[in-house]
């Protein structure tokens, strides 16, 4: 039987999926480590990423674009910049004290269009390709539609440092490095992440992403429950390019 729709509306959120070229293996992801305080996925490894705010609409408006997409490009962004340190998205790279006024501006409140003004850049929405969209319908007091995005870290880009509030620990790793600490029971990743690491594990590198993410026109991936074989499974459709599409309820983490 399908979960009950949520009795509140989803709150519009994105996240940005960090490649990291190695030598010769697979690339990296920049994750975070959720405090365990947080309502939403406390302690839980997750992409960088949050909330879409009324101030990123509004400067997708300046920009010409009134659609949510631009806006959840331009919040990718700014939280990737609130919570790393990472200047992705950004054109052209400001010098570093630019880009730490810039972020300490955001972490004061200033609006996004007056700190990139000051640092003296501008967005580059198309560095980022857009993956997904997961929106659950699970009995939750928050439900996230969260679109997904990829982007490769520029160089010359500064070392990512943790914000230290909503999140305590940052890190790089492989897709399947990430998963194998789940596994092992070092880390928790709940059902969205697990499902995405698993498809961002099978890229060689930052060009592969694309492609599929290109061969796959992103629909909203909504989970639902369904018995299988006797046992209570929580599934996503097969056909968007997902390897694993179905895990027991029993195991699932669902924020």
């Amino acid at each position: 039987m399908n979960d009950a729709l949520p009795l509140t509306p989803a709150i519009p959120a994105a996240t940005l999926v960090i490649f990291r070229d190695t030598d010769g293996g697979p690339p990296e992801l920049l994750m975070v480590e959720r405090a365990k305080a947080m309502a939403f996925a406390g302690g839980a490894l997750v992409f960088p990423g949050g909330r879409v705010d009324p101030g990123d609409h509004a400067l997708a408006a300046l920009l010409g674009s009134s659609d949510d997409e631009t806006a959840a490009r331009i919040a990718a962004i700014r939280e990737t910049i609130e919570e790393a340190g990472l200047p992705v998205g950004l054109s052209p790279m400001p010098l570093p004290p630019a880009f730490e006024r810039l972020r300490a501006a955001l972490h004061a409140g200033s609006a996004f269009g007056e700190a990139l003004a000051a640092a003296d850049t501008n967005l580059d929405l198309d560095a980022l390709e857009y993956f997904a969209r997961w929106r659950p319908a699970h009995a939750h007091a928050r439900i996230f539609d969260t679109r997904f995005y990829l982007a490769r870290l520029p160089a010359n880009a500064p070392a990512a440092r943790v914000d230290a509030t909503e999140n305590v620990r940052l890190f790089w790793a492989t897709a399947a490095q990430v998963l194998a600490e789940a596994d092992a029971g070092r880390a928790t990743i709940i059902f969205p992440t697990r499902r995405n690491l698993e498809r961002l594990a099978w890229f060689a590198d930052f060009d592969a992403a694309v492609a599929d993410a290109r061969a796959h026109p992103v629909r909203t991936v909504t989970p639902w429950s369904e018995t299988r074989g006797g046992i209570e499974h929580l599934c996503i459709p097969d056909d968007l390019g997902y390897p694993v599409t179905s895990e027991p309820m029993s195991d699932a983490v669902r924020g």
